[in-house]
């Protein structure tokens, strides 16, 4: 089960930095770049089997501690960064903990086959019919 807004901020932590890039005197005074992390070890939300889902699922984006790290710079604001980061987890964590249906493979239906043979036998009549007459 996803957790709410609310709980996410109450468990991650935000560090702020200045942002890189374009902006002129805004990038050097305002600290606006802002990276969530989420420790999965201290997360109350989340059972033991889907804790080992996301550390096996999102392996590639842990750290060695088994924090989550989000970044976020593409605003001027610091607060819709924070935003756009919760976003981002929330979008993370849903397609991880995501468990895909088994998919029931289906019986192709005697009359589609039927149908499939009878085009194909027209098909070749036709072009059977297109060749020049043998000589015997």
């Amino acid at each position: 089960m996803l957790p709410s807004k609310e709980e996410l901020i109450k468990v991650v932590t935000f560090k702020t930095s200045r942002s890189g890039g374009k902006g002129g005197q805004n990038v050097n005074k305002v600290s606006s770049k802002v990276e969530l992390i989420l420790d999965l070890n201290l997360t109350p939300f989340f059972t033991e089997e889907e804790r080992v889902l996301l550390k096996e699922r999102l392996a590639n984006r842990l750290d060695l501690e088994g924090c989550l790290h989000i970044v976020s710079q593409e605003d001027r604001s610091q607060l819709m960064n924070k935003e756009r980061t919760l976003v981002k987890l929330i979008a993370l964590l849903k397609s991880a903990l995501h468990i895909q249906k088994k998919r029931k493979p289906t019986k192709i239906p005697k009359a589609v086959i039927r149908k499939r043979l009878a085009d194909k036998q027209s098909v070749g009549s036709k072009k059977e019919l297109r060749k020049r007459p043998q000589l015997d």
